[in-house]
């Protein structure tokens, strides 16, 4: 999969499920049932204990898999090698940047300030994730396009099924939720996350 095919992906699904597990068995039961709602692009977090077996586990679903909380190069080689599709970090590091650039892999850094957002782009990433995005208001997506009409961004951090679409139209090529996730799979297990993966899709098709 070329990097322009996973952009066209990820930005036609809109959501992308970022997936914390306590342990690889509850990431692989979140992942699953996000992908069962309907959610197509899938982010597992390095802070998931062994999450190898994840990837391993899930490489053969019908989902686009990316890696995230990758805080350096060989950790970014790590996922890219265990199949991930585009790699996802809370801040800028230009040496992911350039291992990313070097496999043909998106790199989607978090990025808060026009600086970062520059330097980000001139390291080739096309996306640019906003974190946390609960310190940020929707219109700020447009402040940014004002010197930077190019920017592309994910907002990530306190996207809800209230805010979702105001992002969206903000917008936001696509956006990253996951502590609702968590939070239905403590109360109400693996079908719960199904049930709310199908509002978020939902909601973003009307």
């Amino acid at each position: 999969m070329s990097k322009f095919e996973t952009h066209a992906q990820i930005a036609e699904s809109k959501v992308v499920a970022v997936i914390r597990g306590s342990d690889a068995e509850e990431a692989i039961q979140l992942s699953k049932a996000a992908a069962e709602g309907g959610i197509r692009a899938i982010e597992l977090t390095y802070t998931t204990p062994n999450v190898q077996k994840v990837f391993e586990e899930l490489q053969y679903e019908d989902i686009l898999l990316g890696a995230g909380t990758v805080l350096d190069p060989e950790t970014a080689r790590h996922a890219i090698l265990a199949g991930a599709k585009f790699v996802v970090s809370p801040h800028f590091n230009k040496d992911v940047a350039r291992i990313c650039n070097r496999y043909g892999i998106p790199y989607f850094p978090g990025c808060m300030t026009i600086r970062e957002m520059v330097e980000a782009l001139e390291s080739g990433c096309d996306v640019l994730k906003l974190f946390p995005a609960n310190d940020f208001k929707p219109s700020f997506i447009k402040s940014v396009n004002g010197p930077l009409p190019q920017v592309k961004i994910m907002p990530t951090g306190g996207i809800n099924l209230d805010n979702i679409n105001d992002w969206l139209a903000a917008g936001a090529v696509a956006v990253g939720i996951g502590s609702d996730l968590n939070k239905a799979y403590k109360t109400g297990g693996y079908e719960a996350v199904v049930e709310l993966s199908k509002q978020y899709i939902n909601k973003i098709s009307q």
